[in-house]
């Protein structure tokens, strides 16, 4: 039987991998956007996961439209990248609402449903950087490292009612934003990924996949690193 997937940031990247991803599996896939048009052969939910009125609006379109939801990804993320001195407090709070207390936003209003059904799974999508840290991301990386934390006290709080939440952990993935670095650039960050590439966003999508099954009953607060090797040991 199909379940209810919500993508939170599903319209590009690793996002839509994702979505497209699960749709394959057989779920009814929703996903949210903030700005332009919803991708094409996905239902599309305008939401801002900074506004809790507008997560609680997005998903009952999504009930509404399929039923509760049974499978989150708590995509959607922002960067805001600068270095520590120069960084505003504006910069480094708006990046953590997003990223973080954006996941808590749509977490807390998925399980409602999942209680109800004594069931279902929540994927949070972090970062290598968040174990890693890296120069000029502070904002960046604590909010993903946050997750982490977030994710592992949820799976002992709701691992009773049969709620997996586990936290997938990218390294460098070939993006629109990755494509846009320097040459130089992209082969010195390749020098330090043993696997000497970047990942793709289906790599992405079917550890998602994966963690979202029954292939995965008994995986939850997990840290799932695909990265290529690059964070190892963290």
């Amino acid at each position: 039987m199909s379940r209810t997937a919500l993508v939170t940031g599903g319209s590009r990247g690793i996002g839509l991998a994702i979505a497209r991803e699960l749709a394959t599996a057989g779920d009814d896939v929703a996903v949210t956007y903030r700005s332009g048009e919803p991708p094409e052969g996905l239902f599309g939910v305008h939401c801002d996961i900074t506004d809790t009125a507008a997560v609680d609006a997005a998903f009952k379109q999504v009930e509404d439209t399929y039923g509760p939801v049974e499978v989150l990804v708590a995509n959607a993320g922002v960067t805001k990248d600068q270095l520590l001195a120069l960084m505003s407090e504006e910069d480094f709070s708006s990046v953590l609402d997003t990223n973080l207390t954006g996941a808590f936003r749509v977490a807390k209003r998925a399980v409602r449903g999942m209680m109800r059904k004594r069931g279902g799974r929540i994927i949070l999508i972090s970062s290598v950087v968040g174990l890693l840290g890296s120069g000029g991301q502070a904002n960046y990386a604590a909010s993903k490292a946050g997750l982490v934390g977030f994710g592992r006290s949820l799976a002992r709080e709701l691992g009773s009612r049969n709620i997996t939440v586990n936290v997938v952990a990218p390294g460098f993935i070939e993006t629109d934003m990755t494509a846009e670095l320097p040459e130089e650039r992209q082969t010195e960050i390749k020098k330090n990924v043993p696997l000497a590439r970047y990942g793709s966003v289906e790599e992405i999508a079917k550890t998602v996949r994966f963690l979202s099954s029954e292939d995965a009953a008994y995986i939850t607060g997990a840290v799932i690193p695909v990265d290529g090797g690059l964070g190892m040991g963290h």
